[in-house]
C-alpha cells in the first residue's frame, strides 16, 4: 500500500524536481530554435496576458481542473508537464506560519521556520498611519518570500461590528474608511516582494459563532457603505491578486461561492482580475463553485490521504465531480478556462515570476519593524495624574502584577498562531528597560490561560500556579504596598471564547477575576498603570479608580520592549482606537437591538450604517472610551478650521486646513481627524462619519498645517433604491478633532 501521508519537505522537494526535469523536454524539440521562438508562457519579456492564453491552449481538461483545487493543506498543483510550478500559500495574520505535514494542521518538524511576530492588525490599525501599513507590508512580504510562498492569507478586513467577535483581532477595526486608507499600502508592500496577498474574510464574516452556517441578513446601503469599502479599496487602489471568500452565508449562499458578492460585485463592479479562493473548508456545493465565481477551492474535509489509493483531494467539489460534469457536458468548458486564466494570471505574478527577490528571514530589520509599528500602534487611554510616564530618576521599586505580563502571545488564537523565534514578554522588557536604576518585583495576581501550545507549537512556558485565588490578589496587594508604582498586565487571551478563531467571547468583562484584582491593587497603591492586552474592547468599571490605562494589543515579537518603551518615555504614545470602547455590551448598536444571538443562524444587521461611533452619535451614547481616542505625554491645540470655498459646485473638490500645535514640553505625534455631516440628506446619515486623517509629529511649541482633500466621493451614500451613489447638494460640516468625540473645530460649507 502506498502511504501518502509525505511532509512538506517531501513534497516541495520533490515537485521541485520534477520542475527542473520538465525543462530540458520543453525545450527539446526546438533546441535548434532562437529563443524568442520557445513558448510564450515561459517567455518573462511577454505581457501576462499573452502568457495566460498561451499556456491555457497547451493544457489538457485533466490539467485545468487540477491547478483550480488543492493538493495539499496549503498548496495547489501545478503543471509538471509544462513546467508550471505549484502555489504554496501561508497563513499570515501577522506572521509566515510554521510549516505542517501534508494534510494536517500539526507542524511538519521543519528547525529554520520560525518567523517574526509583528503586532496584530488592529494595533497596526491603531498607528492611523499609512506609512506603518507599509513597513508592515514590506517586512511580512520579505518573510513571506523568504519562505518560497506564493500566497500569503491576509490581511483581515473584516468591520467590527460586535466587541464580542472572537477574530476581532485580525482585523482593522470599525470604520471602513480607516480600513480601507490602512490596506492599500500592506497589499502593495506584500506583492512587491512577488507575492500575493489574499484578502480575508469576504464578506460579513462579523462573528465566530456559529460560522459555517449563519446567514447575514442586512441592506444594500450597510454593504457598500460599511462592510465593503476596505476590500473595495485592496482590490482598485491596492491592487490585489487573489482575495478569500468568508464561511458565512449571504443571501442565502455561502460566500465562498455567491453570485451577488463574487461574480455581481467584485469581478463586475470592481473589476477584479485575480483569484477568489475558498477559505479552508467554505466550499459546499459543485454547481454553485462552479457558477458563482470561486476559482481555487482549499481545505475541503478529506480523508487524511491514510487510505492508500485514496486521494482525498480529487474528491474535492472542483476536482473529480466537475471533471466528470466537464466531460458529460453539463459544464461549460468556457467558463473553467476563465477559472484557470485567474489562477495562471496569478502563477505568473507569484511561483513563475523570475524577478521577484529573494526576500528575508527574522532580519534585525523585522525585528525594528514590528517595535516601531507596536510602539505607534499603543493607546495611552488614560493618564490622570501623570502616572506615565514612568521616571526612573525617582522611581526605586516597580511592582508588576498579572498574568498577561509573562504569557507569551504569539501561540494561539486560530490561524493567526505562530512559531516565533523569540517573543519579548512584556515583564522581560521591563526589567531590560529598568536595568540596574530599580528593583523590579513580580507576582502573579491571577490564573488565566495555562495552556502553551497549539497544533505541535509549544511554548514552553511552565504557567501551573497552586496559590487560591484569594491568596494571589493578598500576595499582589503587599506587592503594590511595597512599591513606587504597579503596572497591572491583564486583559484577555488567545484562548476559546476570548481572543480566538472559531469562537467569540461570552461577555465583555474582564475574565478570571481581574476586576478583582485592579480594584484591590488601586486601593493599595494610586500610582496604578493598568495595561490591557487584547484585540477587543473590555469592559472597565474600575476606571475611575485607576489613574492610568494603555491599551498595548497583541504587539508581536517585541511586544514587551515597545510596552516598555512607552511606560518608560522612550516613545511618546500617539496610537488611537480603531473601535469603540462601549461601557457596557448594550451600548453597542448589535446588542443594543438584540441583532447579535451566538445560536441564532439568521444575523439580521438591524443597526444597519449606525456601527460603532455612527451609533454612538445616533444615540447619544457615552463611550467609555472613544474611536479615535489616544493621548500622549503632550498636549496638541487646534486652530480654527477653514475651507477653501464656503460653496462649491458639484463635482468639485473642497479643502479644510487646520493648524496644530505642540503646546506642551516633549515631542510628539498627533493624529488629526476629519469627520464629514451632511446636514441636508435626503435619506438619514449618521451624525459624521470618518473621511480623512493625518498623523504629524511636532516638537515642542511647533506649529503646522494639516490640509484635507475632500473629493466628491466622500460625500456621497449608497441609496438602495437607485443602486448607486449619491452626492446631494446642500451643506456639509467638517469636523476636526482628536477623537470621534472630541471634536476641537468646524467649518461648514455648501454644495449647489
Amino acid at each position: 500500500m502506498i502511504n501518502f501521508v509525505k511532509t512538506n519537505v517531501e513534497m516541495k522537494l520533490t515537485a521541485r524536481f520534477f520542475f527542473l526535469l520538465s525543462l530540458p523536454v520543453l525545450f527539446a524539440s526546438c533546441s535548434q530554435a532562437p529563443e524568442s521562438e520557445g513558448p510564450a508562457y515561459l517567455d518573462d519579456s511577454q505581457p501576462i496576458e499573452v502568457r495566460v492564453e498561451d499556456a491555457l491552449s497547451r493544457m489538457t481538461l485533466e490539467e485545468k481542473v487540477k491547478i483550480i483545487h488543492a493538493q495539499s493543506k496549503f498548496s495547489s498543483a501545478g503543471v509538471p508537464r509544462l513546467g508550471i510550478p505549484e502555489l504554496w500559500t501561508t497563513d499570515g495574520p501577522h506572521g509566515i506560519r510554521p510549516e505542517v505535514l501534508w494534510d494536517e494542521w500539526d507542524q511538519a518538524g521543519w528547525t529554520n521556520d520560525s518567523c517574526v511576530a509583528f503586532p496584530a492588525l488592529t494595533c497596526l490599525a491603531a498607528t492611523w498611519n499609512e506609512e506603518m501599513s507599509a513597513l508592515y507590508g514590506k517586512s511580512i512580504g520579505e518573510e513571506a518570500r523568504f519562505r518560497e510562498k506564493d500566497i500569503l492569507l491576509g490581511p483581515g478586513v473584516n468591520i467590527y461590528r460586535t466587541p464580542l467577535n472572537g477574530r476581532n483581532f485580525e482585523y482593522m477595526g470599525e470604520d471602513p474608511y480607516l480600513a480601507s486608507r490602512m490596506v492599500v499600502p500592506y497589499v502593495q508592500e506584500v506583492q512587491k516582494n512577488g507575492v500575493a496577498v489574499c484578502v480575508k474574510h469576504y464578506a460579513l464574516n462579523n462573528q465566530e459563532s456559529r460560522r459555517h452556517e449563519y446567514d447575514a441578513i442586512l441592506s444594500d446601503r450597510a454593504l457598500y457603505e460599511i462592510y465593503l469599502p476596505a476590500f473595495k479599496a485592496a482590490v482598485q487602489e491596492g491592487g490585489a491578486w487573489s482575495i478569500m471568500g468568508a464561511y458565512n452565508n449571504y443571501k442565502g449562499q455561502h460566500a465562498c461561492h455567491n453570485e451577488y458578492l463574487l461574480n455581481d460585485i467584485l469581478k463586475g463592479e470592481w473589476g477584479f482580475d485575480g483569484v477568489v479562493i475558498s477559505d479552508w473548508g467554505g466550499t459546499h456545493d459543485t454547481d454553485q463553485a462552479i457558477a458563482n465565481g470561486l476559482d481555487l477551492e482549499f481545505g475541503t474535509w478529506t480523508d487524511g490521504l491514510t487510505m492508500g489509493a485514496t486521494n482525498g483531494y480529487d474528491a474535492y467539489f472542483m476536482a473529480h465531480p466537475y471533471l466528470k460534469k466537464l466531460r458529460e457536458g453539463t459544464a461549460s468548458e468556457d467558463v473553467l478556462d476563465e477559472k484557470v486564466r485567474r489562477v495562471l494570471r496569478l502563477m505568473f505574478r507569484t511561483s513563475m515570476n523570475s524577478n521577484k527577490p529573494s526576500g528575508s528571514m527574522c532580519s534585525p530589520e523585522h525585528y525594528d519593524a514590528a517595535r516601531r509599528i507596536a510602539g505607534e500602534g499603543i493607546v495611552l487611554l488614560k493618564n490622570d495624574n501623570d502616572v506615565l510616564p514612568v521616571d526612573l530618576s525617582s522611581v526605586k521599586k516597580i511592582a508588576v502584577i498579572g498574568e498577561n505580563a509573562i504569557k507569551m502571545m504569539t501561540v494561539g488564537g486560530g490561524s493567526s498562531s505562530l512559531k516565533v523565534q523569540h517573543e519579548c514578554i512584556p515583564l522581560e522588557g521591563i526589567k531590560a528597560a529598568v536595568g540596574d536604576k530599580a528593583e523590579v518585583i513580580y507576582e502573579r495576581g491571577y490564573v488565566g490561560d495555562v495552556s502553551g501550545k497549539y497544533n505541535g507549537v509549544v511554548t514552553g512556558q511552565d504557567l501551573s500556579e497552586t496559590r487560591t485565588e484569594e491568596q494571589l490578589i493578598a500576595d499582589a496587594v503587599a506587592a503594590a504596598e511595597n512599591a513606587d508604582v504597579v503596572l497591572f498586565f491583564g486583559g484577555l487571551n488567545k484562548a476559546s471564547h476570548q481572543d480566538c478563531e472559531d469562537s467569540d467571547r461570552y461577555h465583555l468583562e474582564l475574565p478570571y477575576a481581574q476586576d478583582k484584582v485592579i480594584e484591590a491593587l488601586a486601593e493599595a497603591n494610586p500610582n496604578l498603570a493598568v495595561v490591557i492586552v487584547s484585540g477587543n474592547a473590555v469592559a472597565m468599571p474600575w476606571v475611575d479608580k485607576v489613574n492610568a490605562i494603555v491599551e498595548g494589543w497583541y504587539s508581536g515579537s517585541q511586544m514587551g520592549h515597545a510596552i516598555a518603551d512607552v511606560i518608560f518615555g522612550k516613545v511618546n504614545p500617539s496610537g488611537k482606537l480603531p473601535f469603540t470602547f462601549p461601557v457596557k455590551l448594550e451600548d453597542n448598536g448589535a446588542h443594543a437591538l438584540n441583532a447579535y444571538d451566538p445560536q441564532d443562524l439568521t444575523v439580521e444587521y438591524k443597526e444597519d450604517i449606525y456601527v460603532g461611533y455612527r451609533w454612538a452619535d445616533k444615540q447619544q451614547v457615552k463611550p467609555l472610551f472613544a474611536f479615535g481616542h489616544g493621548l500622549s505625554y503632550t498636549e496638541f491645540t487646534y486652530g480654527e478650521a477653514k475651507v477653501s470655498k464656503k460653496a462649491v459646485k458639484a463635482g468639485a473638490d473642497v479643502t479644510v486646513s487646520v493648524d496644530v500645535t505642540n503646546s506642551g514640553k516633549v515631542e510628539g505625534k498627533e493624529v488629526v481627524q476629519l469627520y464629514i455631516g451632511d446636514e441636508e440628506s435626503s435619506l438619514e446619515r449618521p451624525v459624521k462619519e470618518l473621511k480623512g486623517f493625518r498623523k504629524i509629529a511636532l516638537e515642542p511649541g511647533e506649529t503646522k498645517t494639516v490640509t484635507f482633500e475632500i473629493d466628491p466621493d466622500k460625500l456621497k451614500y449608497f441609496d438602495d433604491a437607485r443602486h448607486e451613489w449619491v452626492l446631494e447638494n446642500g451643506m456639509f460640516t467638517a469636523y476636526v478633532g482628536s477623537a470621534s468625540d472630541d471634536i476641537r473645530t468646524k467649518v461648514s460649507f455648501e454644495i449647489r
